[in-house]
């Protein structure tokens, strides 16, 4: 049996341990690539995940110390509508708000707003007199105190301006 090579045996059980190794640094990179900055669920659909995830409260970083500036249009708080306001107050407040859907995770999927990270934005129901329903009208609150104003359900936004 000249020119035959028996095996090493140091090699087959170095292989043993790196198939093992390669399989769980593939699907930690799959769940890392999954769970940074995506576009996805809200906290309803997170579930039980949700409520095990710190968040810091809407008013843990007050506007009025340097609000992150967005680059869209901007509009003075007391142009507000009376509700608006109410529920800017209700926000500063950390609640309680009128709708379950209140305080849950903006996601942004418009692309109007900055740019941040899952979880960055909350939205909150600005009362619409006559509305059957929620209505159009939301304030999305950014955790870093950046507040904006929409009253056409998502399709446009202004940065409001507070305590203006």
């Amino acid at each position: 049996m000249a020119g035959v090579t028996p095996p090493v045996a140091g090699r087959r059980s170095s292989l043993t341990w790196l198939v093992p190794l390669f399989v769980a640094v593939l699907v930690v990179g799959l769940w890392w690539a999954a769970n940074r900055n995506g576009s996805g669920a809200t906290d309803g659909d997170q579930g039980a995940r949700a409520t095990a995830t710190a968040r810091p409260s809407p008013t843990a970083y007050p506007s009025v110390l340097g609000t992150p500036d967005s680059g869209l249009d901007t509009v003075a708080e007391s142009r507000l509508p009376r509700e608006a306001r109410a529920t800017l107050e209700l926000v500063r407040a950390g609640g309680p708000y009128p709708y379950d859907q209140d305080d849950k995770t903006f996601q942004n999927r418009e692309g109007i707003l900055p740019e941040q990270r899952r979880g960055y934005y909350r939205e909150y129901t600005v009362l619409t007199p006559g509305s059957d329903d929620r209505g159009a009208r939301r304030i999305i609150s950014g955790s870093a105190g950046d507040r904006y104003w929409t009253d056409d359900h998502y399709d446009s936004f202004r940065q409001i301006k507070e305590g203006q």
